[in-house]
């Protein structure tokens, strides 16, 4: 089954689309879903006794119940609504991480973490004079467990790591990371962006304190994020925005806040991402994640097969298969990769070109950028071929500029 189909902007654009890590391409049922909402619906939730505003409520808190049980989550007020990941991590780190670490705390990532689950990390741990460290990977781009249990000690207070790394597509074993830091007293954050639109998330199985993803790369339309948090955890924490809604009184010199989920979602909240980000587990929920899996492992798998056969590429991803998802950072020895993109571009295949918001792993990597190729359901052999024939167009022409020595 060719599921390009159910994406209008692939039956419109003659393209070969591998930039799913940034952004899904969204399927018309989503798209459907949002119209019908600014059609017979449209009222801003929580706000009004009338009934347009009370049916446009039950949408908006009909999706958090739909994520919280997409999800396995145990109460649906542990899912809260935000613009992206990057915002539901800042809220964690300032939430949470400011007004609990103290002086010589330790603060562990591993190096291969977005500049949202790092960046937030490196302000607390200099607010609060604790300690930033980071897992770094070996030869094969992954984490081992000597590495996480030397990081990992009896002064770690917050771990924060990727499911799948945005860059190299090596799959962290969370579970394991989580057990073990709990064993430490730890807290743990875990950044699903990369892993919920391609394989199922038990937050229960995890045992995850923290969970976040993006709509956006899951089908759903840009500018809305989950943060899942154990309930215990959320109501301890101070809410990171102020505003409409999360309140319960206030007075001229002091205000008591709304009980979960309202105290983290201030003022008008994105209601047609929550309704398209809704559509977008449907859909998902309708294919079924072993489809999913059983059609990205089959592309991803030949292409890795295909840009092996090339001389001129440096590949950048594990050998182990089954610790690896549907990314693969690349490059063409000697050529840049914003040039390799351009050319890419103009044959019609579009990929990532860039640090990827991840400059400390690819300094670490030793190198700039790299080209990235991401797939989703919607990506066949035939954008692979594509993308290795304009591969090959690409390496001839900067061919005679390469320094070869």
């Amino acid at each position: 089954m060719d599921f390009k189909d159910d994406f209008p902007i692939l039956k419109n654009r003659k393209i070969s689309y591998l930039d799913s890590g940034a952004t899904t391409q969204k399927p018309q049922s989503v798209i459907m879903q949002i119209e019908e909402f600014y059609k017979n619906f449209n009222a801003n939730p929580h706000r009004g006794a009338y009934s347009l505003s009370i049916e446009a409520t039950e949408k908006y808190e009909n999706v958090r119940a739909k994520i919280a049980k997409f999800i396995n989550a145990k109460h649906t007020e542990e899912i809260i609504f935000s613009k992206n990941a990057s915002e539901s991590l800042n809220l964690i780190a300032y939430s949470y991480g400011l007004e609990n670490l103290k002086n010589d705390d330790e603060v562990v990532i591993s190096i291969m973490e977005h500049h949202s689950n790092l960046v937030p990390w490196q302000y607390v741990t200099k607010k609060t004079n604790s300690k930033l460290k980071y897992m770094y990977i070996n030869d094969e781009y992954e984490l081992s467990k000597e590495e996480i249990e030397a990081k990992i000690t009896d002064n770690t207070k917050i771990v924060g790591i990727t499911h799948v790394s945005n860059v190299l597509g090596t799959i962290n074993n969370v579970k394991e990371i989580i057990k073990y830091a709990h064993k430490k007293g730890a807290v743990v954050i875990v950044d699903a962006s990369q892993s919920i639109p391609h394989m199922k998330i038990d937050v229960r199985d995890l045992d995850a304190d923290f969970l976040v993803f993006s709509g956006h790369k899951m089908f759903a339309p840009l500018g809305i994020g989950v943060l899942y948090g154990k309930r215990e955890m959320l109501n301890k924490m101070s809410p990171f925005l102020m505003g409409g809604d999360m309140i319960e009184y206030v007075y001229e010199q002091d205000t008591t806040f709304a009980p979960l989920p309202n105290k983290f979602e201030a003022g008008t909240q994105n209601v047609e991402g929550v309704i398209g980000l809704g559509a977008a587990i449907d859909y998902i929920e309708k294919i079924g994640y072993e489809k999913i899996q059983e059609v990205e492992n089959s592309v991803t798998n030949y292409a890795i097969e295909e840009l092996s056969k090339l001389d001129f590429i440096k590949l950048y991803v594990t050998k182990n298969s089954k610790n690896h998802s549907s990314v693969i950072s690349f490059n063409i020895n000697g050529v840049h990769p914003h040039d390799v993109a351009s050319i890419l571009d103009s044959n019609g295949v579009c990929v990532r070109s860039g640090n990827h918001c991840a400059q400390p792993l690819l300094r670490y990597l030793g190198v700039d950028s790299t080209c990235r190729a991401s797939f989703s359901i919607y990506n066949t052999k035939e954008d692979v071929d594509n993308l290795v024939e304009a591969l090959k167009k690409s390496y001839k022409m900067f061919e005679k500029y390469i320094n070869k020595e």
